[in-house]
């Protein structure tokens, strides 16, 4: 299954993209507040003229919002079918920015002492009040969610994070798989000029089966059960993502799988989305790269 990814595109070609997606055949489109495209989106799907009956759209409440998602619930009727919590950090809603408020020493204001399972508790809400179908989470690492699952009255219905062969997450994975929660991978071919188009045993998959390294890239997330969320704004590989992700899932083999499942262990494990937040997530292979604060 694929999402068509809406982040870091400018307005217009938001509205082409998914004008564009939705004409290809795509039903999900997956965007944020902390986009800033939603106006862009919304034309989109109306410049599609695909019913929107059809049109299944995620969306993500930012760090800055955690405290009174109330205050969003007139944005959400038969809007957004699945809402997420788009990091696990909480940031000072009186801050001196209205989405990524500072410290006097540059570092993000984290309100540290904010329990996630009370969002959880107003993101179980919405879904009470019909405001939306399903709640979800995004860069929740195990440890991420044992904050919200104990107290939970609504499992997570999915997770998205950063998936790909060079960032398999395996264990993450069979925790999710074990609680009944979707993984959905954003950035399933890397960043820009990203190494993984390039990588040998990728190109050598590809070639074998008469794929494009993209389509093995996004096939192998599929036949994992993982949603892949490809971000283009480019007609012809918003096309062929679709297409190439289905053949290439009719066509991987065990062995196929086996090597991408093991690109990362083989000294090729490398994140591409770390943003600066000054607090540990709880991942594989990514530190907080400040102190953290004493209690």
């Amino acid at each position: 299954m694929l999402l068509a990814g809406t982040w870091q595109s400018t307005p217009e070609e938001v509205v082409q993209a998914v004008v564009c997606a939705l004409k290809e055949g795509y039903r999900n489109i997956d965007c944020a507040w902390g986009y800033n495209n939603e106006k862009d989106v919304g034309e989109g799907i109306k410049q599609s003229d695909v019913p929107r009956s059809e049109i299944f759209i995620t969306s993500k409440i930012a760090s800055i919002q955690l405290f009174h998602i109330s205050r969003e619930e007139s944005l959400l009727a038969d809007r957004i079918l699945v809402y997420l919590i788009h990091w696990p950090v909480a940031l000072n809603p009186n801050g001196n920015h209205p989405a990524f408020p500072t410290l006097p020493n540059g570092l993000r204001d984290v309100v540290h002492d904010w329990k996630l399972s009370d969002t959880w508790k107003q993101m179980e809400a919405l879904v009470e009040k019909k405001k939306v179908k399903a709640i979800g989470i995004s860069n929740f690492s195990v440890k991420k969610m044992e904050e919200i699952l104990p107290s939970a009255k609504i499992i997570p219905a999915v997770n998205q994070l950063e998936l790909h062969p060079y960032n398999p997450q395996h264990e993450l994975l069979a925790y999710l798989r074990s609680k009944g929660i979707v993984p959905e991978a954003y950035s399933p071919l890397g960043s820009t000029n990203s190494p993984l188009l390039k990588d040998e045993v990728v190109k050598k998959i590809a070639e074998k089966h008469g794929l494009q390294p993209s389509d093995v890239l996004l096939g192998w997330l599929v036949s994992h059960g993982i949603v892949a969320l490809p971000k283009s704004v480019t007609p012809s590989r918003i096309a062929s993502n679709l297409t190439g992700t289905v053949a290439a899932v009719g066509k991987l083999d065990k062995e196929d799988i086996t090597q991408l499942d093991g690109l990362a262990a083989s000294g090729k494990q490398k994140r591409f989305i770390m943003p600066p937040w000054p607090v540990a997530l709880g991942f594989d292979n990514w530190t907080a790269p400040f102190p953290q604060p004493t209690s």
